[in-house]
Parts: C-alpha cells; sequence; structure tokens
C-alpha cells in the first residue's frame, strides 16, 4: 500500500468548523454547549430531542460508530409508551405487530393474556433509533458518533461540568452545563460522578438472544414466554415475532445462577434442541448477549449537573428487563426538570431531585418498585409451584399482576388456602426479602469485589 503523502497535522478531523456549528461534522475540538449527551440509545436520543425543542443547545456523543447496534434486548415496545413519547409507529421499523402474549409453566400449560394493554411491536432496532436520531436532529440536536468519553470534567465546586472525550484518536473537551449519562448498563459518568450505580450481583441477569428465521409453531401475533427451572432458573425463555418469518429467541436467567455449562446460552440451546418441532427449518441470522439490571433504579440517579437516564440509572422493568419505553419515558422527565434547572441557573443534585421523585412516584417508577417485590416471589417458585400457578390464573389477573396491582392475585391465593399455603409463605417472603435488602443495602463478598474492580478501572480511565 502506498504512503499517504503529506503530513497527518494536515487532517481536517482536529480543526474547528469555520461556517458549521459544531457536531454537523465530527471534529476533535474543545466545544462548549449547554447540555451534553453521553450515550445514544433510546433514552440519550429522546432526551436530546426534548431538550432542543426547548432551544437548548445540544450535543450527544456515542462511542459506537453507528446507532442501534449491538442491540441488547429482546425488542418490545408498547403502543400506549410509545404514544406517551411521541413517537409514530414507522413500518420501517415497527415489523412485528403484537396483540397479546402467552405464558407456559413448565409442563406446557399456556395461559393466554390479550387487550389493549398488551398491544404493541417488536422493532428493528437498528432502524428504530436512527428515527429518533432524525427526530432529535430535526429539533436541533447535534450528534457526534465514534466519540468517546474517556473522563469527567469539573468545575471548581466539584459539580460536573462536560467530559473529556476522544475522536478518531485525538482528545478535546466538551464543557456542559449539564451532562446527561446515558450509557448504558456500564456506565462510566454515573461511577466517574460518585453516583453509587454499582448494583448487587443478585440484582443481574445475564441474557442471550439469537435473531431466527424459520421458526415454526407459535402464533405470531403473540409474545411467548417459557418458565421452568430446567428452561430458565429464575428466569424465562421468549419468543418475540419480528414479523415474516423472523423472531427473536432469547433467555435471561440470574446471574448467580450462570456457570460453565450452564449459562444463559447453555439453557437456551438445550431449550431449543428438546424443542426441533420449532426450530428443524430454523437458522440463526444475529447473536446478541448482555448483562440487565433488575433493580428498578440506582438510589439517586442526580448529581450536581449530572442526571442519569435508561439502564445507566437502571431503569428497567425488573421482572421482563424491558427498558426501551422506561428509558424513554424517564428521559422526557428529565428533560423537563432539567430544562427549568437550566432557565433558573441552578443544576445543582436538589434541583434536579424532583426528576426521580415524579419517576418514581407518578410514572413507571411507581410500578417497579412494587414488581420488585414479585420477582423476588418468581424468584422462589419451583415448577410445582409454576404449574399450581398455571391453574389457577387467567390472563385477566396476570394483566393486574404485570401492572402491579396485586389484590385480585392475592385473593386467589388465600382462595385455595391451605393447597396453595406454600405460595402464600413464598409470598410473604418476597416482600420480607424486598424490606431488608432496602433496609440494609449491604452488598455480599462478591458484590465487593466488583466495586473494587469498578474502583480501580475508574481509576485507571480518570489517570
Amino acid at each position: 500500500m502506498p504512503a499517504v503523502a503529506g503530513t497527518p497535522a494536515l487532517t481536517v478531523t482536529d480543526k474547528p468548523l469555520v461556517s458549521l456549528k459544531p457536531g454537523t461534522i465530527p471534529r476533535a475540538v474543545d466545544t462548549t454547549v449547554d447540555v451534553l449527551i453521553v450515550g445514544l440509545g433510546p433514552g440519550g436520543l429522546i432526551a436530546a430531542r426534548e431538550f432542543a425543542k426547548q432551544g437548548f443547545n445540544v450535543l450527544g456523543i456515542d462511542r459506537k460508530q453507528e446507532l442501534g447496534w449491538p442491540k441488547r434486548c429482546a425488542e418490545g415496545v408498547s403502543d400506549e409508551g410509545l404514544a406517551h413519547c411521541g413517537v409514530k409507529p414507522d413500518p420501517a421499523w415497527a415489523y412485528g405487530r403484537i396483540e397479546g402474549a402467552a405464558l407456559y409453566s413448565p409442563s406446557g400449560k399456556r395461559v393466554v393474556l390479550e387487550g389493549a394493554d398488551t398491544y404493541g411491536w417488536v422493532v428493528e432496532r437498528k432502524i428504530f433509533e436512527k428515527h429518533l436520531a432524525r427526530d432529535a436532529i430535526l429539533a436541533g440536536a447535534k450528534i457526534m458518533v465514534k466519540t468517546q468519553a474517556v473522563n469527567l470534567l469539573k468545575d471548581q465546586a466539584g459539580a460536573v461540568a462536560g467530559v473529556r472525550a476522544e475522536f478518531m484518536g485525538t482528545q478535546f473537551n466538551i464543557r456542559a452545563k449539564l451532562t446527561i449519562g446515558a450509557d448504558g448498563i456500564d456506565s462510566f459518568i454515573g461511577k466517574w460522578s460518585g453516583l453509587k450505580t454499582l448494583n448487587r450481583v443478585r440484582d443481574y441477569h445475564s441474557g442471550f438472544q439469537y435473531e431466527m428465521v424459520g421458526v415454526a409453531g407459535y402464533e405470531e401475533k403473540w409474545l411467548h414466554l417459557y418458565f421452568g427451572e430446567d428452561v430458565a432458573p429464575k428466569g424465562y425463555v421468549w419468543i418475540f415475532p419480528k414479523g415474516e418469518g423472523v423472531s427473536n429467541v432469547g433467555i435471561g436467567i440470574l446471574a448467580k445462577e450462570s456457570e460453565w455449562g450452564n449459562r444463559a446460552q447453555d439453557y437456551l440451546d438445550r431449550w431449543i434442541e428438546r424443542n426441533p418441532q420449532m426450530f428443524q427449518n430454523a437458522s440463526i441470522t444475529e447473536i446478541n448477549g448482555s448483562g440487565i439490571p433488575v433493580s428498578a433504579r440506582v438510589p439517586e440517579p442526580v448529581g450536581d449537573g449530572v442526571m442519569l437516564v435508561g439502564d445507566a440509572a437502571q431503569l428497567v422493568n425488573p421482572i421482563h428487563g424491558g427498558g426501551i419505553i422506561i428509558a424513554m419515558r424517564a428521559a422526557m422527565i428529565a428533560a423537563r426538570v432539567g430544562g427549568e434547572a437550566l432557565r433558573a441557573g441552578d443544576v445543582s443534585a436538589a434541583k434536579l431531585r424532583p426528576y426521580i421523585v415524579e419517576y418514581q412516584t407518578k410514572d413507571e417508577g411507581a410500578v417497579t418498585e412494587k414488581l420488585l417485590r414479585m420477582r423476588y416471589f418468581m424468584e422462589n417458585l419451583t415448577d410445582r409451584d409454576f404449574e399450581r400457578l398455571a391453574d389457577i390464573l387467567d390472563g385477566t389477573t396476570i394483566m393486574e399482576v404485570a401492572n402491579a396491582r396485586f389484590p385480585t392475585f392475592i385473593k386467589l391465593l388465600l382462595k385455595h388456602f391451605p393447597k396453595l399455603a406454600p405460595l402464600v409463605r413464598k409470598y410473604i417472603m418476597a416482600v420480607q426479602q424486598m424490606e431488608e435488602a432496602k433496609a440494609q443495602r449491604d452488598w455480599d463478598e462478591v458484590d465487593q469485589l466488583l466495586a473494587n474492580v469498578e474502583k480501580t478501572l475508574a481509576e485507571q480511565a480518570a489517570a
């Protein structure tokens, strides 16, 4: 290969733009903005759109060279959630129409949920996120991909004031009045800011998924969830139809249950092999894997000059780990509260805290905190327990539980007392476990080891 003529000093990637706003074309040049968003998944992109709509100078950066990849979820979104966030389904990314769900016990007993609350789509996330990016840019935001945050900037008072970033091998500063950490499950913005973002090991799921073509024997209008100790310990297997013979086939298990020979992929592969009637004509077009936080939220996702949204704040459904809509809804609240703080000239943690108060009391957080109790309950169930529940539950009751409305469920358990006495005891135990976890907030030995590793990595990155 012939040598490139000239010298590296002639490159334009580290030269200021003259006639265009910073972020129009990526440049490794010091810049100042009102709002910096680190991480451009659904939450980060909605935050960019909403801040830009308020007239703020917004820059979003993402370490990937292409938005939407790699996907780390089953790609399900609800009609209600999209409408709330002002996103209209588009055939370009809304692939599989969903009108219900089917839950399967270990023996194959099926309970079906149908109704408006179950309506939604399985999306193609690579395209979905680019459409969200389009909306953010058209609202006035700027975006820089392949741009990595490598350290945090702070002002003299210690408040977050932007990041040190790197683009194409050159580092530069992005100063901001307000920084939004939307950088996912391994958020460095949260760690560098001193926020307690490390999750307990018991509050992580290990997820693994195939996108497959040719899976047979299931209704494409439903999501399908399979439970059982040999299927997915303390978790479940899913099939999310994407339409036209394509589906996401995946699994989530409690991370503490994972070991060599019994990893999430091992369980999924064994389950697929046990169901040849569904998979004999299928093949894989994509593989994804990720950790999934299932704790409901971090204790305090705001600090002076900084807010966390989405997986960075562990804002997910603690039962199924879904987080796309939750991240988007939280980002809308964060943008509204953050906008008010910017206009007031005060981005202190106290001024930003209404974000988490509103999320926790009036939005998804009011539901996910209650669902954490149900997650603890489900993790204590045996195959026999699941069979008992399949005999007494119907779709309406399960939908109430999914929306954190438990009275009908508890009344059913008590109606079949003492036959279901073991389940009543397990529910009471789950409530106690949750309260003890909230009161103690102490970590086990493995959690502490991971905390030490996280601290070391953050120190190395800041050096």
